[in-house]
């Protein structure tokens, strides 16, 4: 399985970049005729798969789908280290990796589109882009929605809209999510404002890697729950311009309450954590998340001066377990893990 060797989309210059690590747009459609995946035996999901794979690479062959080249990943026949490596760069979810149905992945060769087939639902499209640019990601996985849907039939109802296996996903079955990451609104103890936020609006708050996963280098997922009712624009608009909004704002509000009430601390949390990655012969993946987020916000504060930011974000991806595997070429021990990353990130902060 050949993929990008790092993340290159998410280092580009985008809108809100500096609290705004990314945005997702993703779609929950069902094949009609078939049984949800929870309910359909292998043969069903088998022929899901068959008819996914054909749609679906047949996409790059149409000039009208843009650049939709896809390259199609069969779950059951990767590795654990593969599998592993999709679910740290957000192309597969953790439950389509720990699944034992039958079931694939379909992905552009930028790796800003993917198409999990039989996860929860026959087909979870999603498109990923750098920063706040939800309105140009659900274009284009429209475009992609219409593609597919010109040779397949959905399960829809008139009545409730898009069917799926979730009742939180019925209606229009799209999810927005952005990443963002908050380390001043951590620092401060304030992070309780973005969930009571959240919680206020009917949003879910998650980790790193999305449902059932903790926060990571102060990283957290938000994304709005119910979509029966409310239209794709309604929803966006929404979420482009009140929600996320409103929390870059609590976060840029506490950078700031740092920088002219606590400017000690956060110079001393900055730059020990940077004297830490820059000398540290062993390092968890935790504490390097921990240590990682407080550059970043050193850089953007302009607290530390000799760090790029590209390289800060990168590491981010490369320090995750598989990706060290990938670097490493070989099957690394948790103690080896910890050595591997710990070298690595000395190195690239040097």
């Amino acid at each position: 399985m050949e993929l990008i060797p790092e993340s290159t989309w998410d280092n580009e210059p985008a809108p809100h970049s500096d609290v705004v690590m990314s945005c997702r747009v993703r779609l929950a459609r069902n094949i009609a005729g078939f049984p949800f995946v929870n309910r359909a035996s292998e043969t069903q999901c088998n022929e899901v798969m068959r008819t996914a794979r054909e749609v679906l690479l047949a996409m790059g062959n149409n000039d009208d789908n843009g650049d939709c080249q896809m390259m199609w990943v069969d779950l059951n026949n990767s590795t654990t280290r593969d599998r592993r490596l999709l679910v740290e760069r957000h192309l597969i979810s953790r439950n389509l990796d720990e699944s034992k149905t039958r079931r694939a992945v379909a992905i552009s060769e930028d790796e800003t589109l993917s198409v999990m087939v039989n996860e929860e639902d026959h087909l979870r499209m999603q498109v990923l882009a750098p920063g706040l640019e939800l309105g140009g990601a659900l274009e284009r996985i429209n475009t992609v929605d219409d593609a597919v849907e010109s040779r397949v039939d959905y399960a829809f109802s008139p009545r409730w809209g898009y069917l799926t296996a979730c009742p939180t996903n019925v209606g229009t079955g799209v999810r927005f999510s952005v990443m963002l990451h908050l380390p001043a609104l951590k620092i401060t103890n304030e992070i309780e404002r973005v969930r009571r936020a959240a919680r206020d609006l009917h949003l879910a708050v998650r980790g790193y890697y999305g449902e059932g996963t903790e926060s990571a280098g102060d990283f957290y997922q938000i994304s709005n729950q119910v979509t029966l009712g409310r239209t794709e624009v309604d929803l966006l608009d929404e979420f482009e311009q009140n929600i996320i909004p409103q929390i870059i704002a609590y976060e840029q509000e506490a950078r700031s309450i740092l920088a002219k009430r606590s400017e000690p601390l956060l110079d001393d949390r900055t730059h020990r954590a940077l004297a830490i990655l820059r000398n540290a012969r062993l390092l968890g993946l935790e504490e390097a998340m921990k240590l990682l987020s407080r550059v970043r916000l050193g850089v953007l504060m302009q607290r530390l001066d000799d760090v790029p930011l590209k390289a800060v974000n990168q590491l981010f991806l490369q320090v995750q377990p598989a990706h060290l595997q990938l670097h490493a070429g070989d099957d690394l021990n948790a103690d080896q893990l910890r050595e591997a990353r710990a070298d690595l990130v000395r190195k690239t902060m040097a």
